[in-house]
């Protein structure tokens, strides 16, 4: 494998890498035995994304790496080309030759009579049923798929952005206003999370090291590892399917009573995936369980919303001393926003992206950045993390916690800075990137992954496959 360092060893992913790397406590010589070259943007946009998801990709990589490392005896290098990382990072994929639907027709952005910014906008988000007609209804619109645009539009006229933003948030459903960066740096949620790291690392609970199956140099770095994963919305499923690309055993546990989005057939590939709900004492006695064999516990519930279940942090370090507990949310554990439900495109808007990104392009109209990249980037900052903690628990024993926000992953993209002229790059192809494999969904077309290992190269041990096809139990 080609390996190159010299020209990254001052690059603005180098650096990026190295502050994630101290902060996490892992070894420096680990750095030593990780590429990431290259330098140039690869999607249109005036902000490093390109430099966030290949750092965050190589820091994920990496940890792996490391582990492999501490029960190894030796280090393997590390490759992470960056077109093939952000292209893995596009959400392309088809099933059976069509190409999913991913956006509802009624998600996107629209203008409001008056409010944050000027003109004023909000983002909806309607990719689920509950969320489109509980929107539909707040604004007084036919509730139903037949609802066309035009209506919302209109209804839209008569509010203020920050006021269709709190009473949907008053509501359970998931609307941003359209802020400027130095509006949302003013907001008490941004003040909260000022002084929190990008990955959160805590040891929340005395325990002695969990010793690991037996593994030999071809086994992947997580080998003997397995984690519950759950987590539906492409952050947390991302990076549940990057710990399985380095071997552990990924159990996804879905809610048989929630919805999902058919990006599940790309983000389950390498996992076995099962059904339980949490509901009823039966699937909460079924997760304990689950939980005595588990090294990760990983999830995507508001702050608070497991713990109601019995299944918050501290209560998994009583239930099972060791585990390493993952927690993703949209804006981050404390502050008023904090149980506010998220995705990425409404963190964006939220947060001064899309404002940010019409402006570099001189656009009248509020402007996404051209992948979900605090998903992805989250997603690999969770397996960084998840690693990280694994081997401070190898090393010192303990209980972990570690917490992602998208939020917080947006706040790290703002400090990489801006790229002169980014929005004038053209795409490359995905097409190099692109492998075939059968799956519960059909025939699965989807990027490979992109990170390159010496000794133990990545592989999704389970085909993708649809929810409650596996028992909830780990595999024999």
């Amino acid at each position: 494998m080609p390996f190159e360092d010299r020209d990254s060893l001052v690059s603005p992913v180098r650096r990026a890498l190295a502050t994630l790397w101290q902060q996490a406590g892992l070894p420096a010589a680990g750095l030593d035995h990780l590429s990431v070259p290259g330098n140039a943007p690869v999607l249109p946009s005036s902000f490093a994304v390109a430099d966030a998801i290949q750092a965050s990709m190589a820091a994920a990589a990496g940890a792996a790496a490391e582990l492999w490392h501490l029960h190894q005896g030796r280090r393997q290098r590390v490759l992470v080309p960056r077109e093939h990382a952000v292209l893995e990072s596009c959400a392309h994929f088809t099933l059976d030759g069509r190409a999913p639907q991913v956006w509802d027709k009624l998600s996107g952005l629209y203008p409001c009579g008056h409010g944050i910014g000027a003109p004023g906008w909000v983002r909806i988000h309607a990719n689920f049923a509950h969320h489109r007609d509980g929107a539909l209804k707040l604004l007084g619109c036919p509730v139903g798929e037949r609802t066309e645009r035009a209506a919302v539009e209109q209804a839209l006229r008569g509010w203020r952005a920050d006021d269709v933003e709190d009473a949907a948030a008053q509501a359970g459903l998931v609307v941003a206003a359209l802020r400027s960066f130095d509006e949302w740096d003013r907001h008490p949620q941004a003040l909260a999370l000022a002084g929190e790291p990008t990955v959160r690392i805590d040891r929340i609970g005395g325990a002695s090291p969990i010793a690991r199956p037996p593994s030999d140099a071809t086994d992947r770095p997580l080998h003997g590892l397995r984690v519950l994963d759950l987590t539906r919305i492409l952050a947390g499923p991302v990076a549940g399917r990057t710990l399985a690309a380095y071997g552990a055993e990924v159990l996804l546990l879905n809610a048989p009573h929630l919805p999902n989005i058919e990006g599940i057939a790309e983000t389950s590939r390498g996992k076995r995936s099962a059904q339980l709900d949490l509901r009823e004492p039966t699937g909460r006695e079924r997760l304990k369980a689950l939980l005595a064999d588990a090294h990760v516990f990983l999830q995507g519930y508001r702050p608070g919303g497991l713990a109601a279940l019995g299944f918050g942090p501290a209560q998994l370090a009583a239930l099972r001393p060791g585990i390493v507990a993952v927690s993703l949310s949209a804006y981050g554990a404390s502050g008023p926003w904090a149980t506010r439900r998220g995705f990425d495109s409404l963190v964006q808007t939220a947060t001064g992206f899309n404002d940010a990104e019409a402006r570099a392009a001189g656009a009248a109209k509020p402007q996404a950045l051209p992948l979900q990249a605090l998903d992805y980037a989250a997603g690999y900052l969770l397996a960084f993390g998840t690693q990280a903690a694994l081997w401070r628990q190898a090393q010192e024993g303990g209980s972990w916690h570690v917490q992602v926000s998208l939020a917080g992953v947006g706040r790290w993209l703002r400090s990489l800075g801006r790229v002169d002229a980014g929005l004038s790059v053209t795409a490359p192809e995905i097409a190099p990137w692109l492998v075939s494999e059968p799956s519960g969904f059909g025939r699965l077309v989807a990027a490979r992954h992109a990170a390159q290992f010496s000794d133990t190269p990545p592989l999704w041990r389970w085909p993708s496959m649809p929810p409650g096809t596996h028992d909830a139990a780990w595999a024999a």
